[in-house]
């Protein structure tokens, strides 16, 4: 069960990294700082290495489309690659995903999340991300291991994979790839600016130079409802924004679709262990639901039967309860544990939708599958 002590923690953090006054106390500011400049230290030093060639990057035998960010939390990676991963395969390729598989407990090297027909895993072992992928995708092979090169060779050999995607791949840098896409959220992309501890900077800014794409999400609003145009600064990248979409009401419990207007002028408790929790909310309530209560939860939580209880006794005077995708994920084989539990999944959606970046992929793989050919001959 998640203490109120413990969210409150994570609510410090976000205000610390996210809010508005985004300023340490007089106190730890000086201690976040000094930890903050030597991770920065250690975060360069490394990227030096891999520039100048002194730490190896290993080759796969197959284009690698890298999906990441530059902040710890999430940014619509997950929907992006399933996105991805869907485009791909319309287009004749075929596309296997690989991920870490955080938050699982791997039963070895390589787990096999999805084999594109049956999913052979679960999310206590692969990780919430991976599993939902799994359940989404049909005939896209889905693996996680910490060693990319490894799942990678695995999903080549075994299922004949002709493009990899890299699911949370940016810092991931022992292995190459052709593209590298960067996800942002479209307010506030670097949070105050800072490494971590003191800010949600996984790397210092100026590695956006390694990707070739910059996609911003969530929404791009001041609190006046207003588009900030200064929320993004420039990076010298092709740019494009991507709007999660509510797609399909599905109850948890069976798998019945429901009209996505069943939530329209009725009041739901919702809960959200997600890297935005509140933009599901917001998404809820532009579907015309009426939210009360509503719980979040850190990025990635793992649901105990207190928590399950707090979120039942939270519906006592609801018309129902709906969560997230990714949710319930971490929710498989407890559904029964929340009568009547509804899902609402997303679809991505770019802007300008004129297949700009799908072209750009698909030149990049024709490329490399022309020079592999010169090279046999």
């Amino acid at each position: 069960m998640q203490t109120e002590p413990t969210r409150n923690l994570h609510d410090r953090i976000q205000s610390l990294w996210y809010g508005e006054d985004a300023s340490p106390s007089l106190l730890m500011g000086p201690v976040l700082g000094v930890a903050s400049g030597g991770y920065g230290f250690g975060i360069r030093i490394r990227n030096a290495l891999y520039d100048r060639g002194i730490l190896g990057i290993r080759h796969l035998p197959v284009p690698v489309v890298s999906v990441g960010n530059l902040t710890v939390g999430g940014t619509g990676k997950t929907p992006l690659v399933i996105h991805l991963a869907e485009f791909l395969k319309e287009h004749g390729s075929k596309p296997a995903i690989l991920s870490r598989g955080y938050g699982g407990r791997p039963r070895g090297p390589v787990e096999i999340v999805s084999d594109g027909r049956h999913v052979l895993s679960e999310p206590a072992v692969c990780g919430d991300e991976p599993f939902m992928m799994a359940r989404r995708l049909r005939g896209v092979p889905v693996l996680t291991g910490p060693e990319r090169y490894r799942t990678g060779r695995e999903a080549v050999d075994r299922f004949g994979a002709d493009v990899l995607l890299l699911d949370d791949g940016f810092q991931h840098r022992r292995l190459h790839r052709d593209v590298d896409i960067l996800v942002v959220h479209a307010r506030r992309p670097f949070g105050n600016g800072h490494l971590l501890p003191r800010g949600p900077l996984r790397e210092p800014l100026e590695s956006l130079r390694r990707a070739r794409w910059m996609i911003r999400t969530g929404p791009a609003t001041d609190d006046d409802g207003e588009e900030n145009p200064q929320a993004f600064p420039g990076c010298g990248r092709p740019t494009l924004r991507a709007l999660h979409r509510p797609s399909r009401l599905v109850r948890a419990a069976g798998g019945e679709t429901l009209p996505l207007d069943s939530l329209s002028g009725k009041t739901f408790s919702a809960f959200a262990g997600i890297g935005s929790p509140q933009a599901f909310r917001h998404t809820l309530e532009t579907l015309g639901c009426k939210v009360a209560p509503f719980l979040a939860y850190p990025d990635h939580h793992r649901f105990s039967r207190e928590d399950l209880e707090e979120i039942r006794r939270s519906a006592a005077m609801a018309d129902g309860i709906v969560t997230t995708e990714k949710d319930a994920a971490r929710l498989a084989g407890m559904e029964d544990s929340l009568p009547g539990l509804l899902v609402l999944e997303v679809d991505l959606h770019m802007e300008p939708d004129d297949g700009i970046l799908g072209r750009d992929i698909l030149e990049i793989l024709e490329s490399r599958r022309c020079m592999k050919e010169q090279e046999r001959t």
